[in-house]
């Protein structure tokens, strides 16, 4: 049975689906609040002399393991050295 098409898609519920629709919309906001957080700590980070751009590329290289960092540094010198760079 194929759910999309409105011949064959049984019965919606309406209250079912405002529910999750209800459940979406308070994570998106949570997400945004989360979202403004990180900005507000941005901002401060910057006012006591950081640099934000900096601190991003360390959160993001934080998340990922050592092999995956070494590899893409590798990778990096290797491109560097290929144009003059290094």
């Amino acid at each position: 049975m194929n759910d999309h098409n409105p011949e064959t898609s049984q019965t919606v519920s309406a209250g079912q689906l405002r529910a999750y629709i209800e459940r979406i919309e308070n994570r998106e906001e949570a997400k945004k609040e989360v979202s403004d957080e990180i900005k507000d700590i941005y901002a401060e980070l910057k006012g006591a002399g950081y640099e934000p751009k900096a601190i991003r590329t360390i959160v993001a290289l934080r998340k990922k393991d050592a092999n995956e960092r070494a590899e893409e540094e590798t990778i990096l010198e290797l491109y560097k050295s290929a144009i003059g760079m290094a």
